[in-house]
């Protein structure tokens, strides 16, 4: 039976997501899938109450359910997601930003002393840590790097769509041992996750989001953090900073790392969840 109005359709969500996703998530779905298909701000959902739907909305919600339960991430359904206030595309070529990135970024805007830095990200993927920095400190130089063409296309067309100026290359950081100009911050939010760790993952992360993006081999995990920092002893300027998303079992092998390398005033921040997520350095 098609779907006949949104109190049929919400019910239905439900039923099909209950044993999959936690209330609260479901209820969050609910309205982020009906503004996108029926076009409507939050406020004008609101006023729906149980308007009937086109039967091409059915269709497309009927779909949108199918998937979801099938543990696909609603962001890739969807093709974008909302990001320090900023609507970014993404796919299964890029990484869903998270919320502990968006404080990350938080951390590096309240740090910044100045408005005119030179920035650069690693492992940009959908674009959303330089796009962000470049909205909030826009007379700051930005400029982003990350391996895969699918990636940077998405990145590219995020940075088109807002307007914002940020330099995006195709780079591969493990073979990179200089750059043109120096940087007062570098950024990454590298792959860190050990592929003793997947048993510890959901479906929707394990199954549809890119693994060259999220895992490293369980035998030098922190190979892609010891690069960009050897690269920052050369790239950073003086006093300049190192900002990480990390994994949040490895806190004390990456103190040690960057202490051992000559970095100094080295600080971790949990993120909301109290995990161990973020830290930054300075080049002495």
């Amino acid at each position: 039976m098609a779907l006949s109005g949104i109190q049929h359709f919400k019910t239905l969500l439900t039923t099909r997501l209950k044993n999959i996703y936690p209330e609260h998530e479901i209820t969050q779905f609910s309205k982020l899938i009906l503004q996108d298909v029926l076009n409507v701000t939050p406020t004008q959902l609101l006023l729906l109450n149980d308007d009937c739907l086109k039967e091409d909305q059915a269709t497309k919600l009927e779909e949108i359910i199918k998937r979801l339960a099938q543990s696909e991430p609603l962001q890739y359904i969807l093709g974008h997601t909302e990001f320090y206030d900023l609507v970014l595309n993404v796919s299964p070529a890029v990484l869903i930003p998270r919320s502990e990135t968006e404080e990350l970024v938080h951390w590096i805007l309240n740090d910044s002393q100045t408005n005119k830095s030179r920035i650069l990200d690693i492992g940009t993927g959908s674009g959303c840590i330089p796009l962000a920095l470049k909205n909030n400190l826009p007379d700051s130089d930005v400029e982003a790097w990350d391996i895969s063409d699918e990636a940077l296309q998405i990145a590219r067309q995020n940075g088109k769509n807002l307007q914002l100026d940020v330099n995006f290359k195709k780079v591969d950081v493990l073979q990179c041992s200089s750059v043109n100009l120096p940087f007062t911050c570098i950024v990454s939010n590298p792959p860190y996750v050990r592929n003793l760790e997947k048993k510890l993952m959901e479906d929707n992360v394990l199954k549809h989001e890119p693994h060259l993006a999220l895992f490293v081999e369980d035998n030098d995990p922190l190979i892609f953090y010891r690069t960009i920092a050897q690269l920052g002893k050369k790239a950073l300027v003086n006093k300049g900073s190192l900002f990480f998303e990390i994994n949040e079992y490895l806190e004390q092998e990456m103190t040690n790392l960057l202490k051992d390398m000559g970095y100094i005033d080295i600080e971790c921040r949990k993120d909301l969840q109290g995990k161990a997520r973020m830290m930054k350095a300075t080049l002495a």
